[in-house]
């Protein structure tokens, strides 16, 4: 049935079961150009990839390695063991995992037909008010070579079922499909030729069987809608490829009211007519995996793609990140047009008469920030950052930056907004430091301190961590970062800045091999062992005590220098344009 896909091919396709000699990848069995115009949604598994490919690709190569089967095994457990806890079969032994995985050589398309625009509902047995939900789901698997191993799957999913469904035959556009109902619904399955096909609705089913066998050639097809047309330099190729087309707003939402609230409005002020798409696609080249996506529309100001600034050349906290630094990640945010946005589907949200409610939670707003909020968010630049500087992954090392423009106003706005919970506060030439608990108030009664963070407010910047020897060391680097090889000055991190667009809104590196893999299983092992808190800090409850815990098998199976064996390192970036927002990351 449908449900094989969620239960036997997807979860273990995530997981790029390793399945010893493979043959090369196939082609996907409905491609888009055979798929109806009303596709809304598709994914295509293209089949696992050839023996040379898996082992050139670095990340495929680490998959493969022995070493690793302690992780490939931990993962298939824990996503393929919650259907079978549910209906009480036993959970899947290593062998069957590896028996289901060689499904996985075989190509497959899984999607989405939206609903027809005038759908009757002869079978629904009810009114027009009763028509049942709609189910456009369907699935379609290359079974050539698998169809004695995609029947024992089967027979293995039906006897998971707490309640046996009702099974009769039915034929449908000339083929004999099995239909299983139950109570959610009806379910259709088909092996017809080399192909496995099911569907929730008659409708679909008759709709992809009719495709796959070219009985409706000369009907439109995805390819011919603009929303696929925009998104095509995104698809075509690699293991992976998917495709969300967003529906126009009078198929996502009815006009219809629900007392006084009505959908469509808001849907109107969020102008999420301006979005047309989400596309992606995973390809292997040589050692690197390459990782395209993108959401395209009409990015002109007013709409969604507000959310996303701009972007620059080169984000403010750069210049403080060394060049022995693990990871770095930096993204820029239009924080005043996320607030225009939730304004305008907020007044949307209220009736004409109630347009007061959106200016009093304005001014509540301001008087708890000390000032309007467009100049308060006017102090934020809007960039937030990260960076980890500990081999083992040390989280007292990781330090965050937050872009300001005004420091003096800044800090201002911080002592209101934090009030009593800033313990300390001290100037050392022209950095602040603040101390600050985000649990409790200073003064509060009965409450006490804990979970402190420590800030610096530089003219530019607020760095935050949790210890302050941590940010001592950022500041004493960034004086000498013009003189000083910053990770910027890495070759590898300026081949990747090379490749896209001068003005960037987003921007991650991580270095694999400068992480002692050894100390962060350590490290790991010792965390893991720990008991959660031990006391919930309440007057009113009595404390209970905690529960020891102990290590994963696979945290302590695994040989940690498998990673350093294969990964080198990751970046990312991403940007907008006239056309959207895009994403474009290597992993070598």
């Amino acid at each position: 049935m449908k449900v094989l896909s969620l239960r036997i091919l997807l979860p273990i396709a995530t997981l790029l079961v390793a399945s010893g000699a493979i043959p090369t990848r196939a082609q996907a069995p409905l491609e888009p150009a055979q798929m109806s115009a009303r596709t809304a949604f598709y994914l295509i598994w293209h089949g696992v990839p050839s023996p040379d490919v898996r082992k050139a690709n670095s990340l495929l190569a680490l998959w493969d390695d022995p070493d690793f089967a302690p992780v490939r095994s931990a993962i298939a457990s824990g996503m393929l063991s919650s259907s079978t806890e549910k209906s009480g079969q036993p959970k899947l032994t290593p062998e069957q995992v590896q028996e289901y995985a060689a499904l996985l050589e075989n190509s497959f398309t899984v999607g989405y037909l939206s609903e027809p625009a005038k759908r009757t509902v002869s079978n629904a047995g009810g009114a027009p008010d009763s028509k049942p939900a709609w189910n456009g789901m369907f699935f379609v698997y290359d079974r050539t070579g698998k169809e004695v191993l995609l029947s024992k799957a089967i027979l293995r999913m039906r006897t998971d079922e707490k309640e046996a469904p009702r099974l009769s035959q039915v034929t449908i556009g000339g083929v004999q499909v099995l239909k299983a109902e139950g109570k959610s619904g009806a379910t259709y399955w088909a092996e017809h030729g080399k192909y496995a096909v099911s569907a929730g609705e008659r409708f679909v089913m008759e709709e992809i069987l009719g495709r796959l066998d070219g009985k409706v050639s000369g009907a439109a097809s995805l390819t011919q809608s603009a929303a696929y047309q925009e998104a095509q330099a995104n698809l075509g190729s690699g293991l992976i490829e998917f495709f969300l087309r967003i529906p126009d707003l009078e198929n996502l939402a009815a006009d219809s009211k629900a007392g006084t609230f009505q959908v469509r409005p808001l849907l109107d002020a969020a102008r999420l007519d301006a979005v047309h798409s989400v596309s992606g696609h995973i390809t292997f080249e040589g050692a690197r995996t390459h990782v395209q996506a993108a959401i395209l529309g009409d990015a002109t100001p007013g709409t969604p793609f507000d959310i996303w600034s701009a972007g620059q050349s080169s984000p403010a906290s750069l210049s403080f990140v060394p060049v022995d630094a693990v990871s770095y990640t930096s993204a820029q945010l239009n924080l005043q047009g996320m607030y225009d946005t939730v304004k305008r589907v907020a007044r949307a949200a209220f009736p004409q008469t109630q347009q007061g409610n959106v200016d009093l939670i304005d001014t509540i707003a301001q008087q708890r920030l000390g000032m309007p909020v467009p100049d308060a968010l006017g102090f934020l630049s809007g960039e937030f950052a990260s960076m980890q500087t500990s081999a083992s992954m040390d989280s007292t090392k990781q330090v965050y930056f937050f872009g300001i423009r005004k420091k003096p106003e800044t800090l201002k706005l911080m002592r209101t907004v934090f009030s009593g919970q800033i313990t300390s506060e001290r100037n050392e030439g022209d950095v602040t430091f603040l101390k600050v608990s985000l649990r409790g108030k200073q003064g509060s009664v009965g409450v006490a301190q804990w979970n402190f963070v420590n800030l610096a407010v530089t003219q530019d910047m607020i760095l935050g961590a949790n210890r302050i020897e941590t940010l001592r060391d950022v500041l004493a680097y960034h004086p000498h970062a013009s003189t000083t090889a910053g990770l910027a000055s890495l070759p590898q991190f300026q081949a990747g800045r090379a490749k896209f667009p001068e003005k960037l809104n987003g921007l991650s590196y991580f270095d694999f091999q400068k992480v002692d893999w050894q100390a962060l299983k350590d490290r790991w092992i010792e965390e893991s062992k720990k008991s959660p808190v031990a006391k919930t800090v309440n007057s009113s409850q009595n404390a209970v005590p905690a529960v020891p815990s102990t290590a994963p098998d696979w945290l302590t199976q695994i040989h940690p220098q498998v990673f350093s064996r294969h990964l080198h390192y990751s970046s990312s970036v991403s940007w907008k344009d006239s056309k959207g927002i895009h994403w474009d990351q290597w992993v070598e």
